[in-house]
């Protein structure tokens, strides 16, 4: 009891500092870029350059949402006073969106107003209910907007366009002199509500060069992964925050060539990647795998391993269903699973924030070896479900959210 309030203490003192700070450790992965160079887009210019309701974009149709819909629930406004809303119908349909548009049109709202001080956000068409676009339209579903600038400056388009692709919508296209599209993914491919794990079937590195199923793995091992300078290092296997040997879900599958890789992991889960093929780029950052798009580079292992990460670009984005479902956690916060280097954690899209939290369990882990009991814990079998230490960050998180919107209401 004494040991969990003790680590109870000290994760709720990262989370605050981290909130406080609002930015990760030092250096390393997941860090702030630099202001880069913004180049417009041209007319009729969509990006990722694939089709709207492809995988690699903003993802199928899934059926209209009516007023009557079970699904119009799933619908939330936008009241954000930095955007103006056209609401032509003059029934606030324009205003009503999915939770991931929503949050995508308020972070544009601010690019659009540090871009051009004065000048506002304008949404022309939003949720579509009479039927005004054509078959299968995302506006159907919330999923998009049509946008322009509040002084209706069409020279600013090109630009607003490049400031959507910023702001994270699934898919931009500057489809008329008029306006510009974009959309998102259905909420329910959305990361965050979906968890992260990788297959059953997915393999890591052991330190003697052996590869292990990834479900096989035993605290103690030592596994491949990476530091925060990109360089491969061999890490302590710590537990599995979650574990299924028998369910059977859904999975996000990101192949790429040269070489040829293969990484299969939820769409929560977080993945390291590049927009250009330059290791040294400090445009390496952890995203979600769901908004991995093509083009972009992962880092991979090279056929001479373990020299270096090499740059793999994505080539083809599927989902398939595969059974098991496992969540590693090591030591350094990476773990290179498939030949490919991805993050140990998910659900938050900040991969330091993460790494900050389960400093706790690596404490502990530290002072086994010290004391030299970690092989104790080989005996202990970790049981399917929910490690008890994510559980437990997850009950105070919404204690502490809990409390927090009590207050407000007071």
């Amino acid at each position: 009891m004494v040991l969990m309030r003790v680590m109870l203490w000290m994760s709720l003192s990262l989370l605050l500092a981290s909130v406080g700070s609002g930015c990760g450790p030092g250096r390393g992965y997941g860090k702030r870029r630099h202001p880069k160079k913004l180049t417009p887009l041209s007319l009729k210019q969509f990006i990722p350059n694939v089709a709207e309701k492809t995988l690699g974009a903003s993802g199928k149709y899934e059926g209209k949402i009516t007023r009557n819909s079970e699904r119009f629930k799933d619908l939330t406004p936008n009241y954000n006073p930095d955007i103006i809303f056209k609401d032509e119908e003059n029934t606030n349909a324009d205003r009503l969106m999915t939770q991931r548009c929503k949050d995508k049109l308020n972070s544009l709202a601010i690019s659009v107003m540090n871009q051009w001080p004065g000048v506002k956000l304008r949404v022309t068409e939003g949720w579509d209910e009479d039927g005004h676009h054509s078959e299968e339209s995302l506006h159907y579903e919330g999923r998009a907007v049509d946008i322009t600038t509040s002084d209706r400056d069409k020279s600013k388009y090109g630009m607003l366009s490049r400031l959507a692709v910023e702001a994270g919508f699934d898919w931009v296209y500057y489809e008329s002199k008029a306006h510009i599209h974009c959309s998102v993914k259905a909420e329910n491919s959305v990361a965050a509500k979906s968890g992260g794990c990788f297959c059953g079937s997915s393999s890591v590195i052991l330190a003697d060069g052996r590869t292990k199923p990834l479900k096989e793995l035993q605290v103690g091992d030592k596994v491949l992964a990476a530091d925060q300078q990109g360089n491969l290092v061999f890490t302590d296997f710590l537990m599995f925050m979650d574990q299924d040997g028998q369910i059977t879900r859904q999975f996000h599958v990101l192949e790429t060539d040269e070489p040829c890789r293969r990484l299969t992991l939820t769409p929560a889960h977080l993945v390291f990647v590049m927009n250009n093929n330059n290791t040294n780029s400090s445009d390496i950052t952890a995203v979600f795998a769901s908004n991995v798009k093509l083009g972009q580079w992962l880092l991979a292992v090279g056929n001479d391993w373990p020299d270096h990460l090499i740059p793999a670009r994505v080539t083809k984005i599927d989902v398939e269903h595969c059974e098991g479902s496992y969540a590693p956690v090591t030591s350094h916060g990476t773990i290179i699973v498939d030949q490919v280097l991805a993050s140990c954690y998910a659900v938050v899209e900040d991969h330091d924030l993460a790494h900050w939290v389960f400093a706790p369990i690596r404490l502990w882990h530290s002072f086994l070896s010290l004391v030299g009991l970690v092989n104790e814990l080989n005996r202990v079998h970790q049981v399917d479900g929910v490690h008890w230490y994510p559980e437990l960050l997850y009950h105070v998180g919404g204690w502490l959210l809990d409390s927090t919107s009590f207050h407000q209401q007071s």
